[in-house]
């Protein structure tokens, strides 16, 4: 296969519309193949390598029921761990909280929009008749059973995550050393206890409230305002090691620190992502990215794959396109 320039930099129009070829296998969309050949689509679960003591840091993490804290840098796999747990574990699709600055428990835990209540209050009221004090009784008494609190609450991921079921939930916290300095004290008693309070449904007449989740169309019951889980969640939290952590903290934690990654390592790595690799390619590939990071570069796994995949056999011939390309996908990423 040679290399297609499907974009030419000229302004010209075709006279039909170009069709791309086929993604990456890990950049296939969520939920179906995107590629004429279902088998090209590979998920995370089947392709992450994990590391032998990681194996059993996650292990560690499941028997006593403990978030599992993974540090190391960008790009080294560290989310992927969740995804080839809930997968080998069976625990359904994972809920995902990515952490920000401004990433509060609240937000975490559920949204109520009150505003958004007050204004379906007020468009109910437009038009509506003057009417005797029994009139006004009656509708007092309609409006109550319209008014369906439940509409404006939405749960967050870790609130979705400590809904009750059969089965625990997995969860990814991603990136928690990014968060506000109180973030992580403020997780510890809904860590601890698994379970939280919605007022502005402890405080509601109706003692069931049906309510949306972070799963997309999912809807929920909750009972007297209060959310507790049967089974703690599978918890795995990732920090790029920019910040420590209070104590009380990581004591809930099992913390795992990221292994350095090895020629050998990344050669499994593409191989699992690439059914067939050019050996030369790969080989040089691997060798250049690890003396990089061996020098103190910053680079993601996802870069070294995009090079292989673009790189591998005769489909570029001019020896200056490649280099070129090859620059241009993996350039360092800074601290992180």
């Amino acid at each position: 296969m040679n290399w297609t320039p499907y974009y030419t930099g000229t302004g010209s129009i075709p006279e039909q519309p170009q069709r791309l070829p086929p993604p990456p296998p890990w950049r296939a969309p969520t939920g179906r193949a995107g590629t004429a050949d279902a088998t090209q689509s590979l998920s995370l679960a089947s392709t992450y390598r994990a590391d032998p003591g990681l194996v059993d840091a996650v292990n560690a993490a499941l028997h006593l029921r403990r978030p599992l804290l993974l540090t190391g840098p960008a790009g080294s796999g560290k989310s992927s761990v969740i995804e080839q747990i809930a997968a080998e574990l069976g625990l359904g699709s994972v809920l995902r909280w990515h952490i920000t600055s401004r990433s509060t428990l609240a937000d975490a835990l559920y949204r109520y929009d009150a505003l958004g209540r007050i204004h379906a209050y007020n468009l109910r009221a437009i038009g509506r008749p003057a009417a005797s004090r029994n009139g006004r009784v009656a509708r007092r008494a309609t409006r109550a059973a319209s008014d369906d609190i439940g509409d404006f609450v939405q749960l967050g991921p870790l609130g979705t995550a400590l809904l009750p079921g059969g089965l625990p939930r997995a969860l990814l916290i991603d990136e928690i050393d990014k968060s506000d300095l109180d973030l992580p004290s403020d997780l510890l008693d809904v860590l601890e206890r698994g379970r939280f309070e919605i007022p502005e449904l402890a405080r509601h007449s109706r003692r069931r409230v049906t309510v949306r989740s972070a799963d997309p169309g999912a809807l929920d019951d909750i009972d007297n305002g209060l959310v507790e889980c049967e089974e703690f969640p599978v918890i795995v939290l990732t920090s790029n090691g920019e910040r420590d952590f209070p104590a009380p903290f990581l004591r809930r934690c099992v913390r795992f620190d990221m292994p350095a990654l090895t020629v050998s390592t990344l050669t499994s790595i593409v191989e699992a992502h690439l059914e067939k690799v050019e050996e030369d390619t790969t080989d040089t590939l691997v060798n250049a990215f690890v003396d990089r990071l061996n020098r103190g570069e910053n680079l993601a796994v996802d870069q070294l794959l995009s090079a292989v995949h673009l790189l591998r056999g005769n489909r570029i011939q001019d020896d200056e396109q490649r280099t070129r390309l090859q620059e241009l996908l993996l350039q360092g990423l800074g601290r992180g």
